[in-house]
């Protein structure tokens, strides 16, 4: 059962090491030995997303700094990032606000922005413990200020209207849009309610096999961030979307598929593994029809089965746990404005004199 599973998630994986290999070899060769350092506690698209964001700082200072402008990327060595002071790196700020890279503009807000100076601390952080940098200059200047943003979420009545609606959806089509939509529709089904009734990471969903279902226990089986696996239940909702999905059209796509994919639970038209693109597309597809007045997307669905258990339970301990977080106080930063808003509920409850 784990065999498969894992093969797919180590070509994911391993694709990802091939690329973050290529991302290494245009950059200077002492970043390999941070990449190095961090493995064991990061996930390989982390690492990833690390290498761009060292390769947007190293391009900035070959723009910018005089000093720098005739040097490769991977000639600029821990000497020359141990002259720059706050002054560079303020700068440097300001150069994520837009920038050009390969002919495109590239604009960030300011977690954005934060999340590419978080990767500049960390990376500065590791030579100046290794007493290779003289100080970590990122350090001087402040992080961007973050705004709290609401959790963007269906509440009870549009989660209803949403599967109601995909239900029936074939009524409001037709031609070729509802012959499409009627080839897809029970796995679409099958696919939003799983997001709505187990809190499911979209890469988690597309990396399911059919073995990973266990319906003695209406269990599923996921391969979590950093490779770790965790076993999330459902309930009869989801059951039976699954169970219509899985003795219906998977059934008679299975004997079908591509060398390869014949495990996998969820496929596309092309009768192979379906992919996140594609599951993001088909979920925004439906949100624009069905609650326009919000932008849904597949981390929005899990978002409000993150919402809808902590609004049950007031366990941030089990929302954690069972969304998979590795850090409660994540958990905790996005769902404790609910407890406060439920208190205003309470508050609004109680009547002192009646009209």
């Amino acid at each position: 059962m784990a065999g498969r599973n894992h093969t797919y998630h180590e070509q994911i994986a391993t694709g990802y090491t091939l690329q973050l290999r290529n991302m290494l070899a245009e950059l200077p060769s002492y970043a390999k030995d941070y990449f190095r350092a961090v493995e064991a506690k990061t996930s390989a698209k982390t690492r990833i997303s690390y290498a761009y964001d060292l390769q947007v700082f190293l391009r900035f200072l070959i723009e910018r700094n005089p000093a720098l402008s005739e040097k490769d990327m991977r000639d600029i060595s821990l000497a020359d990032i141990d002259l720059l002071t706050a002054i560079d790196i303020e700068e440097y700020q300001e150069y994520l606000k837009y920038y050009v890279t390969e002919g495109t503009g590239q604009k960030n807000g300011a977690s954005s922005i934060a999340r590419k100076m978080s990767s500049l601390r960390s990376f500065l952080d590791y030579f100046y413990k290794k007493e290779l940098l003289t100080r970590n200059v990122a350090m001087q200047v402040d992080m961007p200020k973050l705004h709290e943003k609401a959790i963007i979420h269906l509440e009870p009545d549009e989660v209803a209207i949403f599967l109601d609606s995909l239900e029936t959806y074939e009524n409001s089509l037709s031609g070729k849009k509802k012959d499409f939509f009627l080839k897809t529709k029970v796995r679409d089904i099958a696919i939003v309610t799983l997001f709505l009734g187990t809190g499911i990471r979209v890469s988690e969903c597309v990396g399911l096999d059919l073995t990973d279902v266990n319906f003695r226990e209406n269990s599923i089986r996921v391969i979590r961030k950093g490779g770790n696996e965790a076993v999330l239940y459902f309930g009869e909702e989801v059951e039976k979307a699954l169970l219509d999905y899985i003795e219906g059209p998977r059934a008679q796509i299975a004997p079908q598929a591509l060398a390869g994919e014949e495990n996998a639970l969820f496929f596309s038209l092309q009768k192979k593994r379906i992919s996140v693109h594609a599951v993001e597309d088909l979920v925004s597809k439906y949100a624009r029809a069905f609650v326009p007045q919000k932008k849904i997307t597949p981390h929005k669905l899990r978002s409000t089965f993150g919402t809808s258990l902590y609004q049950e339970t007031e366990d941030i301990y089990l929302v954690a746990d069972v969304l998979g977080h590795s850090d409660v106080g994540t958990t905790r930063k996005h769902y404790a404005a609910i407890k406060d808003q439920n208190r205003r509920k309470a508050a609004k409850a109680v009547k002192l004199r009646e009209n």
